[in-house]
Order: C-alpha cells, then sequence, then structure tokens
C-alpha cells in the first residue's frame, strides 16, 4: 500500500481555478498534478475565446497564481481591461502554465474518466480516508492508466455538459434529430461559424449573459448580412433581470443586459419570454418549435438555426465511486446550495465560503470552481479563486487561513427584495449555512426572491 502522504494533490482541469488551486498549493511546498484532457490549457476558455468577458483583469487573475509569474517577469495587463477569452488565455494563463513550476505537474489531453479509492469501493467503510485516490486517467492514443493521489481537487467545470433546449431538464422531443442545426454555449457567429448564420433567421434559447452575447453578435451580424433574423425566447417572464444597469458593479455586465433589452424595445430582436420548448421539428423550410405559454400551447419558426445557452450541469459518472453529499437539485455542495439557489437569489452574489462548504463526507475530495455550483448559474472566477485558495490551504494543514474567508464580489443590482437577509449579497456564511435543505424541509426564502 503506497503512503498516502507521500502522493501528490490531484487536480483536475487546467482551466484558471485548476491552475489557481496547482499555484496555491506550489507555492506553499505541497506536491502537485494537474490533469488537462483538452489538448491545451484552458481549453473550454478557448471555445468561447471570441467573447469579450464582463469581468476586468483586476478580478480576473489569481493573486498565488501572479506571483509565480512575477518571479518570471510578467506583466500585468491593465487593471480595468476586459480581456476575450482568448486575451485571457495569452495573456495570463499561458505563460502560467509555461512557467517551470507549472509546466513540470501539467499534463493535457488526459482525461480522468473515474475517480475511487485504492482496493475499496463506495461500499466499504473501514480505513477509508487512510487509502489514496485512484484516478483512471486515458489518454488520446487509447491507454488508460491508474495514478494515486493524496487529495482530489475537481475544477473540471461544467462547460462540456450545456442542458438542452427542453424546459423539463431533458432534450425537447426531436432536438437530438435535428442536432446538426442546433448550437450550444456561445457560437462564434461573427468570424468562425459566420456562414451558418449570415442571412438567416436563428432562434436564440436561454435568458443569461451568455445568451446575451449571441444576440448582441447576431444583431451586428445583421448590420452587415440585413436578411440575418434572430429570435429570442424565455422561459423567464421579466427579462429585466439580466442587467442590473448602473446599479451593476461590473460595469459591461450591466452594459451587456441592458444592450439586449433596448435591440427589443427597437424590435431587432424579437423576444417570446413565457416559453417553455416541449418539441422541436422540422416544417415550412425550417425548424418550427412547440412549447407551452401563457396562452397555452404554442408554435414559433420556421427557424434556420437554435442557438441553446440555458446553463450547464455537473458530469457525475467521474465521481460515482466516490461518497458525495450533493444539494438534491443544484447538484453542488450541499451546504453551498442554500447560498446559491437561483430560486432564492436572484442577485448572483455569494457569501465568503471555503474548504469547510465545499467538503463532501469523501475525505480529501473537493470540487471548485464552476463545477462546485453545479446547475446554479453567476458563477464568477473571483470566486472560484477564492475557494482554490482556502481548500489549498487546508491541504496544506492551515487550518487558520483556510477559515480567513475574504470572498468580496461586485454586486449585480438585481437584487429584487427591499429586505435583503445578512445571509445574501455579500453577508456571512456561517449564518448562511445553516439553512441546509432536505427533500423532506425545503429551502428557507432568505432573500433575493424571484419574482419570474
Amino acid at each position: 500500500m503506497t503512503r498516502i502522504e507521500e502522493l501528490p494533490v490531484a487536480i483536475v482541469g487546467a482551466g484558471p481555478v485548476g491552475l489557481a488551486a496547482a499555484a496555491h498549493l506550489i507555492e506553499r511546498g505541497v506536491a502537485v498534478k494537474v490533469y488537462e484532457a483538452g489538448p491545451t490549457v484552458g481549453a473550454n476558455l478557448r471555445d468561447w475565446g471570441h467573447v469579450r468577458i464582463f469581468t476586468p483583469w483586476k478580478y480576473s487573475i489569481d493573486a498565488a497564481a501572479a506571483a509565480i509569474l512575477r518571479r518570471r517577469g510578467w506583466r500585468v495587463p491593465p487593471a480595468d481591461a476586459l480581456p476575450t477569452g482568448d486575451e485571457l488565455c495569452a495573456a495570463y494563463i499561458d505563460p502560467l502554465a509555461a512557467t517551470p513550476e507549472m509546466a513540470a505537474v501539467i499534463e493535457t489531453g488526459a482525461r480522468i474518466v473515474a475517480i475511487s479509492r485504492q482496493g475499496i469501493d463506495k461500499v466499504l467503510s473501514a480505513d477509508r480516508a487512510d487509502r489514496p485516490f485512484a484516478l483512471h486517467v486515458a489518454r488520446a492514443d487509447g491507454t488508460v492508466r491508474r495514478d494515486l493521489a493524496r487529495a482530489v481537487i475537481d475544477a473540471s467545470g461544467t462547460w462540456t455538459q450545456p442542458n438542452p433546449a427542453g424546459a423539463d431538464g431533458l432534450p425537447a422531443v426531436g432536438e437530438i434529430d435535428h442536432a446538426e442545426r442546433i448550437a450550444y454555449g456561445v457560437p462564434d457567429v461573427l468570424d468562425r461559424q459566420r456562414a451558418l448564420y449570415a442571412g438567416r433567421h436563428t432562434m436564440m434559447i436561454g435568458a443569461g449573459y451568455s445568451a446575451a452575447n449571441v444576440l448582441l453578435d447576431l444583431v451586428r451580424l445583421a448590420d452587415d448580412e440585413p436578411r440575418t433574423a434572430a429570435t429570442w425566447v424565455t422561459r423567464r417572464t421579466d427579462l429585466s433581470r439580466l442587467s442590473g444597469g448602473p446599479a451593476d458593479q461590473l460595469p459591461a455586465r450591466g452594459e451587456l443586459g441592458w444592450q439586449v433589452q433596448q435591440l427589443v424595445a427597437q424590435r431587432r430582436i424579437t423576444a417570446v419570454p413565457g416559453f417553455a420548448t416541449r418539441a422541436i421539428r422540422a416544417g415550412d423550410g425550417g425548424l418550427l418549435i412547440e412549447g407551452d405559454s401563457a396562452e397555452g400551447r404554442r408554435e414559433i419558426g420556421p427557424v434556420d438555426r437554435i442557438v441553446v445557452a440555458t446553463g450547464q450541469r455537473p458530469d457525475p459518472a467521474m465521481t460515482r465511486e466516490l461518497r458525495l453529499e450533493l444539494d438534491p437539485w443544484l447538484e453542488c455542495t450541499r451546504a453551498l446550495g442554500p447560498l446559491i439557489d437561483p430560486n432564492l437569489h436572484s442577485c448572483g452574489t455569494v457569501p465568503p465560503h471555503g474548504h469547510a462548504e465545499l467538503a463532501h463526507p469523501e475525505p480529501g475530495y473537493y470540487a471548485i470552481g464552476a463545477k462546485s455550483y453545479g446547475r446554479a448559474p453567476t458563477f464568477l472566477l473571483l470566486t472560484g479563486y477564492e475557494q482554490a485558495r482556502s481548500v489549498a490551504a487546508a491541504l496544506a494543514g492551515d487550518l487558520a487561513a483556510a477559515d480567513d474567508l475574504r470572498l468580496v464580489l461586485p454586486e449585480t443590482g438585481v437584487c429584487q427584495s427591499q429586505a435583503v437577509d445578512a445571509a445574501c449579497c455579500g453577508g456571512d456564511a456561517a449564518a448562511a449555512t445553516g439553512v441546509v435543505a432536505t427533500v423532506a424541509q425545503p429551502r428557507q426564502r432568505r432573500c433575493c426572491a424571484v419574482t419570474a
């Protein structure tokens, strides 16, 4: 049996948060190994690299990562500039991964397909915490090996697991059949995928910031290709929640939602709120979308293409043999659920939290970054960086630093409750985590009640 203390901490995912966790562990002298399924670091970022994020550089760089970079002569990008995903990779992620400290521990093209404990399955309890984690690593050449680790930080994210168009969480009838005409996430409609959208009618399904970016690009495309049209379908009836306007402490975020609302008012975007998609079928020279609205069953179309930006969800397959305690509906860590539940919090702000809220009954396993939010939206890099700092400190045995939570997020300006609870919008995490939901006991409504 391998001595567990001699093994590295395994980090799954070499995106910004995974690399931040590695940087914090390296700075503390803890051995680490980073596994990235894609061919390069930041693989998921590059999938939407054309998008300019609304978070400026000063909120997009982790402190420990910056310390490593500065020792190698790195120059910090302008604090208030807004990078694209590609610029985030080129100016930050790639230089960080290329430093000797990081390059020595990163393996790309290495997909973690399963995690368990060495020699035992999920059922057995005896001496469980003393056994190393066993990671099954699949390489692009088809080979599979088993690596051992003393702990696992899962920063694999959710980007590759998009939610479907179907309002019930399942693919709409016909969605899979018409997959060649449906895109998920944020396609590059102005450049790489321009030929698919120019001069065509696109339906956008989704009410978040990804949807807003696509809609704005479709309108820009229509300036050059006048026959380009966009229809915006949302389950939400109140589209004002997309923007906090001047109250948003990230001005580019507030501006993003405001611009879409103005384009709807100008009828450059056709908005169909309160529509729950049920089926997608071919007809009348395009795709027809059937769904339910306040007026009853309705059909929209025909359209040439559909873009679905309804969020993402975690993939549970990799951790099936681990003892995880997940929120019943968000699929995040149970303790984090009440803090980020979109049914209760419209503002998108989360109280400070760290290793304690991210822990599971499986000792030594933590999910951080977007995966820590499960199906909940509004995750920011700042949140992931503080998670990485706290978890790394805990794994290094520095519980004082791990418990010294420092997360302060820019407010969105879209809180819709006049009586905001202290456990929301930057309030005390310890008080908030006292509300732990179970299937039998619904969560208490604490703040920012969703009205639509």
